[in-house]
């Protein structure tokens, strides 16, 4: 027996004193006890918790410290244990919220799309796209099964459009000529996809001379940058069997588990881009779970005593720093200004506030900061939050940050007005510093470097005849027809620069000085990338105004393309657009893929085909959709009340 080794215990008896019966009964329950409140402290006792606490008990809410980290566990968190208000977020800067977006009233529900009638190859075309439809079907019908009223609802996303995304037919004009010419265009795109595909899948672009592909170092690692450029090209082009190819390898090969140098910009509006794009016109869910990955991702850029994000980022270890060729390690304002759109609809995605706050918390440093005349310079310190450089520029370095002022402002369907303050704001100091008018007559932007300016326009400036275009209708009243006048004067010295080489196609950059106008003096600047921005701007313009030159014009670039930059295995730049003796750079760009082409398509199909009522494209050609927060928030009232 055990207690015969106990002092003081009888050995026959085993009688115990009063005092240590009372001591060994309090051993006994104290050890009881402890084994008890042991469950308590093992790791994951959720199963036993649940037998001994009440279902309605909820875990506490932790706030970051500040660390890459706490970021990273901000995304994790229910939106109801998001910061109070007032409270600082992980940099230490008090945390901005999206404004309730209430204005509209409720959007009627979404009409059903009419199908393709006629022929064995448009029939196979609806059944292709009736499967890929279903996607967006089993999307519906998984949100009316208790969802989360926290989490994105696909269907009341669809229900909120005012148009189907696809038109009654597909955007199909009726006209057969311009039909013809929108045929051509998509057989372009179908030519330059094989190639991509026989010869470069899964790189990044295709070397179409020497028939290989090529991975680059703007990505991070990243591959398949044509495939997702490509995406929704291919889905509204009807080249189903194109699109589904695409949408396997995004399941199957997409790795965003990379540990290279990437730019935030490149990865944000192709990648980021490219797939919400996908996700919205699909509903495929593949899209969404990629990008909401990517997106958490690139969130330590923003790790800067600002809260402006450097532009070169490790995706793997999340460490950021400026790019070596920027003066004094600033960042560059069309690369931090270039974040709204697809920030803002990852926040919608994820229910998430912090990447909305993000990019609010640029524009709040924007808005406090003096500007120069009332310019934005292209380059800004990440850490002292002041101006390094006073070069001003519509072309490359700024363009893109005015372009996503006036549509962040259409896409918060025109309630943002802190965007279309800045926008119009902007705009009026560009009018009264950059815009000037040669003695040919023609309307350009010129450069700005600390008061003096440079009289040279670049190809990736062309974009701003449309980006005037679409903000005419909102500026004040007696300045509207002013607006939309300015952009066909911009976009026609654009097609100046087209018509004044021997290619038909124009140049990088084009001066108006020396005595020529819209046309490049400089070596360097006479070659053409595939870009895109003066066929932007025709389709822009076509849509607003529906002039039948800006159709003309984009058939001239069509046939420029064919005649001098299509090859054996693809489409390639050129060195010389002033030559017609044809020096291929040997790179199919993936922006070939997602914009000219796409461009082209809408600017030979009707309106009805991305209507822009619903529609913002982001700068690399990605449709986004206008956010109706009234709409979705009726719709999420009726399910509620439905539900009960």
């Amino acid at each position: 027996m055990v207690f015969r080794k106990l002092p003081g215990v009888s050995a026959s008896g085993m009688g115990l004193r009063l005092s240590q019966k009372f001591v060994f009964l309090l051993f006994l329950s104290g050890l009881v006890t402890l084994c008890f409140g042991a469950l308590f402290f093992l790791p994951d006792s959720v199963r036993l918790k649940r037998i001994f606490l009440s279902k309605t008990e909820t875990p506490p809410v932790t706030v970051g410290s500040g660390s890459e980290n706490d970021a990273r566990e901000h995304l994790k968190r229910p939106k109801d244990q998001e910061h109070p208000r007032g409270m600082t977020s992980g940099k230490g800067e008090t945390s901005t919220k999206l404004k309730s977006l209430s204005r509209k009233p409720a959007v009627s529900r979404e009409a059903t799309e009419e199908r393709l009638a006629g022929g064995k190859a448009l029939e196979d075309l609806t059944l292709s796209r009736s499967r890929a439809e279903s996607a967006s079907e089993r999307a519906t019908a998984a949100d009316r099964h208790g969802a989360d009223t926290d989490t994105f609802s696909y269907a009341k996303f669809k229900r909120c459009l005012l148009k189907p995304p696809l038109g009654r037919d597909y955007g199909k004009p009726s006209d057969p000529s311009t039909n013809e010419r929108r045929e051509k265009v998509k057989e372009m795109m179908k030519f330059a996809w094989d190639n991509y595909k026989l010869y470069a899948w899964g790189k990044n672009e295709l070397r179409p001379l020497t028939r290989n592909g090529h991975l680059g170092n703007m990505f991070g690692g990243l591959k398949g940058a044509s495939i997702i450029d490509s995406l929704d090209t291919l889905y509204i082009m009807g080249l189903m069997d194109e699109y589904n190819d695409a949408k396997e390898w995004v399941q199957t090969s997409l790795d965003l588990n990379s540990n290279g140098e990437a730019s935030l910009f490149e990865v944000n509006i192709r990648y980021v881009g490219g797939l919400l794009s996908a996700y919205y016109l699909t509903g495929e869910e593949v899209f969404k779970n990629k990008v909401l990955e990517l997106g958490e991702k690139l969130l330590p850029a923003f790790n800067t005593p600002t809260g402006i994000p450097r532009g070169v980022i490790n995706l793997g270890s999340g460490t950021s720093w400026s790019w070596g060729w920027a003066s004094a390690g600033s960042s560059i304002l069309a690369e931090f200004g270039t974040l709204h759109l697809e920030f803002v609809h990852l926040s919608e995605l994820s229910a998430n506030p912090i990447y909305t706050e993000k990019v609010m918390n640029i524009r709040k440093l924007l808005n406090k900061i003096e500007k120069p005349h009332g310019l934005y310079p292209n380059f800004l310190s990440p850490v002292s939050g002041n101006w390094v450089q006073h070069h001003v520029s519509i072309g490359g370095l700024g363009d893109s940050f005015y372009e996503y002022l006036i549509k962040s402002f259409l896409m918060s369907d025109k309630t943002d007005g802190d965007a279309k303050k800045m926008y119009y704001s902007a705009l009026e100091a560009i009018e009264a510093n950059l815009v000037q008018k040669s003695p040919g007559g023609l309307t350009y932007m010129a450069e700005w470097r600390g008061g003096i300016l440079d009289h040279k326009m670049g190809h990736l400036a062309c974009f701003s005849g449309g980006m005037i275009g679409i903000g005419a209708d909102d500026g004040v009243p007696e300045k509207r027809q002013h607006y939309l006048d300015l952009a066909a004067e911009i976009t026609h010295t654009c097609h100046e620069s087209y018509t004044r080489s021997a290619t038909k196609l124009g140049p990088e950059a084009f001066r108006f000085d020396g005595g020529g106008e819209a046309t490049a003096t400089r070596l360097s600047d006479r070659y053409y990338i595939l870009r895109p921005e003066v066929i932007e701007s025709y389709m822009y313009m076509w849509r607003l105004t529906h002039d039948p030159k800006y159709r003309e014009w984009g058939w001239e670039a069509v046939e420029a393309l064919e005649q001098h930059c299509r090859v054996e295995a693809g489409f390639s730049g050129i060195r010389d657009v002033y030559t017609t003796t044809a020096s291929h750079d040997n790179m199919q760009q993936s922006f070939f893929l997602s914009e000219t082409l796409k461009y082209l398509y809408l600017l030979f199909s009707d309106d009805d085909l991305l209507p822009l009522e619903d529609w913002v494209f982001n700068t690399e050609a990605h449709p986004l959709p206008i956010i109706r927060k009234s709409c979705l928030q009726d719709e999420a009232t009726q399910d509620k009340t439905v539900a009960e």
